[in-house]
């Protein structure tokens, strides 16, 4: 399999059970990353309400695939870059599903060009997405968890977030921005709780960490040239590019009660790209 390909495995049918009841929302959910993390979370019991801003029939198809393997789950039209659509989907998902105990900020997109020649166009498209969409999907998904006393925000940022990538500046501050993002709201949600006296010794508590990937073999990879995916794997220690699948794992090992005593992180997963 070359480099660029998306890999797509199957639904297993095996799993723990360390989500079994939960209702959680995937932005960017029907392909690439965020569909490998839907399928994991539907692996460990979650239903799974799946966005995605276009192209009806291939999520139908990813939600026929989540179905046809037992799990349940729903899918969901919008434009995270508009705050009405963000909430509009949370309503829809706790109207359909009851609540939501999980949300994946996923979706991104990019649009490269040197700082010299970005337009202000350019810069807002990226950031509007990467960045403002997350915010929007938080702000009405936290004040849901922390009425209820619970919950999982997970963000997914980049290693360019860290970085930095010639042609990427739009790209690379919204993904550093998401630092920042989490880091806040992982404190106002802790400070909230305690003042409400729902803060519990046992409880699962509500908890906002962020997931940086390195380069993943997904869509987003596919337009690079070649020679130029044979350097960056030159520089990554363990000398390959990461699947979907190794970051959706980590995303739910965060989003598991048992995770309760870890918010306001960052995890890197690039093969050592970074150290």
């Amino acid at each position: 399999m070359s480099a660029t390909e998306t890999r797509e495995k199957p639904l297993s049918d095996t799993g723990t059970g360390k989500l079994d009841g939960k209702v959680a929302v995937v932005t960017g959910g029907t392909r690439g990353i965020g569909a490998a993390i839907g399928r994991s979370l539907a692996m460990q019991g979650a239903v799974v309400a799946a966005g995605f801003s276009s192209n009806r029939e291939k999520a139908e198809a990813y939600l026929a695939d989540l179905q046809q393997h037992g799990a349940k789950g729903s899918i969901h039209q919008g434009n995270v870059a508009e705050c009405g659509d963000c909430e509009r989907v949370v309503s829809e998902v706790i109207e359909q599903h009851g609540r939501v105990d999980i949300l994946v900020n996923n979706a991104g997109i990019t649009n490269d060009r040197p700082v010299l020649k970005m337009s202000a166009e350019d810069w807002n498209k990226v950031i509007n997405v990467n960045l403002s969409g997350a915010f929007y999907m938080s702000k009405p998904v936290l004040q849901h968890m922390i009425d209820r006393g619970s919950g999982r925000i997970v963000n997914i940022s980049s290693i360019i977030g860290q970085t930095g990538n010639i042609g990427q500046a739009n790209y690379a501050a919204a993904k550093s921005g998401l630092f920042g993002l989490t880091m806040t709201m992982a404190r106002e949600a802790a400070q909230t709780l305690a003042k409400q006296d729902k803060l519990d010794d046992h409880g699962v508590g509500l908890t906002v960490n962020a997931v940086t990937p390195g380069f993943i073999e997904t869509e987003m990879i596919e337009s690079v040239p070649e020679k130029v995916l044979d350097a960056i794997k030159k520089r990554i220690p363990l000398a390959r590019f990461g699947r979907p699948e190794e970051i959706a794992r980590v995303v739910h090992f965060l989003c598991a009660d048992a995770s309760s005593y870890i918010t306001g992180q960052v995890w890197a997963v690039n093969g050592g790209m970074d150290m």
